[in-house]
């Protein structure tokens, strides 16, 4: 699996997906699920990089102290909104607002579909934002806000 990053604006960021050929139902499913569990961890603030104290201690984690007024004093980093995930022959894409989530939220996409590409679907190239040429989308997405935005 391919994964390549072409001009990446975080607040209007297209995501590209290629396969070997059309996928279907199932696969479309799973992928479906990576992109839906992954937006939901941002939209609640999990890819906060400033925010990483476990991944920080190391390998030992025995009796370590979180420390809750450090957590708390970061700024939060949330994911604002994700359209629906499309299909189009051999391709899916999706368009995030990755809002102020940080860089840690690619890493975990990225390591996501490359698991998923291993395991259950086969995946050919990840491209993160700019757009395909025969895939033209609008400047604007009209469902700003269609997953659980209260």
């Amino acid at each position: 699996m391919d994964i390549r990053f072409r001009e990446v604006d975080p607040f209007n960021c297209w995501i590209w997906l290629r396969f070997p050929d059309h996928p279907g139902q199932g696969e479309r499913g799973y992928v479906d699920t990576v992109f839906d569990s992954w937006f939901f961890l941002g939209k609640l603030g999990g890819f906060n990089a400033e925010s990483l104290q476990v991944h920080e201690e190391g390998i030992d984690l025995s009796a370590m102290h979180y420390d809750i007024e450090t957590a708390e004093a970061t700024l939060p980093a949330l994911m604002h909104s994700m359209g629906e995930p499309e299909y189009r022959d051999a391709w899916c894409r999706c368009w995030v607002d990755l809002g102020t989530s940080d860089g840690v939220a690619l890493d975990v996409l990225i390591n996501a579909l490359r698991q998923l590409n291993n395991d259950v679907v086969e995946i050919e190239e990840v491209l993160i934002g700019g757009v395909n040429d025969d895939w033209p989308v609008e400047e604007a997405p009209e469902a700003l806000f269609p997953h659980g935005a209260n």
